[in-house]
């Protein structure tokens, strides 16, 4: 086993990875050292952050708070600024390991830039793979480096195809498990009288508003079956999904031979940030195991795929590929927004992802400027699409 402490820098601290990720290394400080931290506005929990690790480069995307971060930084810690500031802190001299939780587009150049720089990538923010999936899997692997996945049902495929040899040709199904949210059992008929307040109360996980509406609409678990398809590399048609709404078992592989391996532990995303940052040893931190009595039973369905049809759209999007998963992405993001404003009806999170899909015209090369055009261009259909169905 190595003794080596990996030197971590932090892209997205002060949200709910962010602080996790800080509470993983507060236990393990002889294996995990922040070296530098980034957020995008909010300058008083990131100075606080930045008393508590002591790291002296800070980066703040939001470039018109640099004076209000700077009162309250010490002198000698450097501040950089907008999306120069992301890409100066992963390629910083010295750091192992490139932990992004940006939401949204502003993690892809830091990640590709990380990689070329050479530093491992843990992954937890969703659109870097969904997006350009492709573009960082073939750049990680000329450079050499490792993609380790911090999403707790990634995380969960990453330990069960750990020091498997068989390779990708023995492995018959990736199998992602969901909670089902809060309105797995609600009738169909239902659907349309969600309000925001009851979509934002997760029955196992405790998350941010956008994955926990995520989490209730199945679309975080079709942007995951995509994450999946580029991590592993296993085709779209062999990635499934089950609903398990204990959420104890974070994910599983089937092989070939009828074989199934599955990764357990409690609901507490300080799990799969501890094996990706501490990979490829396994460490005694400060995480409580499973106490099996206390389960009392784990229990398994299928999705109901006609009343949440995220899954098949993401199904759609990952086997089209191209600019159709950022398409997916994106147009998801601008109905989400639109639903928690009372805009659009919570199926019509659906309906204007499907429409804004079936519009657009994929482009099948899919550089990174292509995949940022595309979703600029998802959210101004995602909007005009919301115009409709939100009057319909």
């Amino acid at each position: 086993m190595s003794t080596s402490r990996k030197r971590v820098v932090l892209l997205g601290s002060t949200g709910s990875i962010g602080t996790s990720t800080l509470k993983v290394a507060r236990e393990l400080p002889e294996r995990i050292e922040i070296v530098a931290l980034a957020a995008a506005t909010n300058v008083v929990k990131l100075a606080e952050q930045v008393r508590e690790t002591g790291v002296k480069d800070v980066a703040l995307h939001d470039a018109t708070k640099e004076a209000e971060l700077r009162a309250l930084l010490p002198a000698d810690v450097r501040i950089h600024t907008g999306d120069e500031g992301l890409i100066t802190l992963a390629t910083l001299s010295g750091a192992d390991v490139v932990l992004i939780a940006i939401v949204g587009t502003a993690g892809l150049h830091p990640a590709l830039a990380a990689i070329e720089a050479g530093k491992d990538l843990a992954v937890a923010s969703k659109e870097i793979l969904v997006m350009a999936g492709e573009t960082i899997t073939h750049a990680a692997t000329k450079a050499g480096v490792h993609l380790l996945p911090v999403d707790s049902e990634h995380n969960a495929i990453f330990q069960c195809l750990d020091g498997h040899r068989g390779g990708e040709k023995e492995v018959s199904r990736l199998i992602l498990t969901a909670s089902g949210g809060p309105f797995r059992t609600w009738p169909s008929n239902q659907l349309a009288s969600v309000t925001p307040a009851q979509a934002l109360k997760h029955p196992t996980w405790d998350m941010g508003p956008k994955i926990t509406i995520d989490s209730a609409t199945l679309f975080n678990k079709g942007l995951e079956m995509i994450e999946a398809r580029w991590l592993f590399g296993i085709g779209m048609e062999r990635i499934d999904v089950v609903v398990h709404p204990q959420s104890i078992i974070h994910s599983m592989v089937e092989f070939v031979d009828g074989s199934v391996l599955a990764q357990l532990s409690r609901t507490d995303m300080c799990f799969p940030i501890q094996y990706a940052l501490t990979w490829p040893d396994r460490v005694r931190g400060g995480l409580k195991p499973l106490d099996f009595p206390a389960l009392a039973k784990l229990e398994f369905e299928a999705p109901r795929n006609d009343d949440f049809p995220a899954l098949e759209l993401a199904r759609r999007a990952g086997l089209t590929g191209g600019t159709l998963p950022a398409v997916y992405n994106a147009a998801n993001e601008v109905a989400v927004d639109a639903f928690r404003a009372g805009k659009l009806p919570f199926p019509g999170i659906w309906e204007t992802v499907r429409r804004v899909m079936d519009e657009h015209v994929v482009d099948h090369e899919a550089t990174l400027d292509a995949v940022i055009a595309a979703d600029r261009w998802a959210r101004t259909a995602a909007s005009d699409a919301i115009s409709a169905v939100g009057a319909a």
